[in-house]
């Protein structure tokens, strides 16, 4: 596993259990939300992975960005679909997204080493 990869899952591993730790039920509750949306549903866990891909580009959240870009490579998405994600993401974000594409990109390239 690529240093990139395993130093960001290890930092969010820890500071999402002192977090949770603290035992803030609007926090626990948010996070069992945030786990619960990209369940099987009438969209399946790939396409919600996508659409959240999307979103955390358009939002600018690097943290965000790595989670799905994670999470759509552990789903099986092509390196052709994933650009075509960050073209969706581009075309509604801005050229201000492209910086986080660049980021994106470098995750993808690490996950696949």
């Amino acid at each position: 596993m690529s240093n990139l990869v395993q130093e960001f899952n290890e930092y969010r591993s820890k500071m999402n259990e002192v977090i949770l730790s603290k035992n803030n039920l609007v926090i626990k509750r948010l996070f069992n939300l945030d786990t619960n949306t990209y369940e099987e549903g009438a969209l399946d866990k790939k396409t919600k992975e996508m659409l959240g891909l999307v979103a955390s580009m358009v939002l600018r959240c690097d943290d965000c960005i790595k989670y799905h870009v994670e999470k759509c490579f552990e789903l099986g998405i092509t390196t052709e679909q994933l650009y075509e994600i960050f073209a969706v993401a581009n075309i509604v974000g801005g050229t201000i997204v492209i910086p986080h594409t660049r980021r994106a990109a470098e995750y993808w390239e690490a996950l696949k080493k």
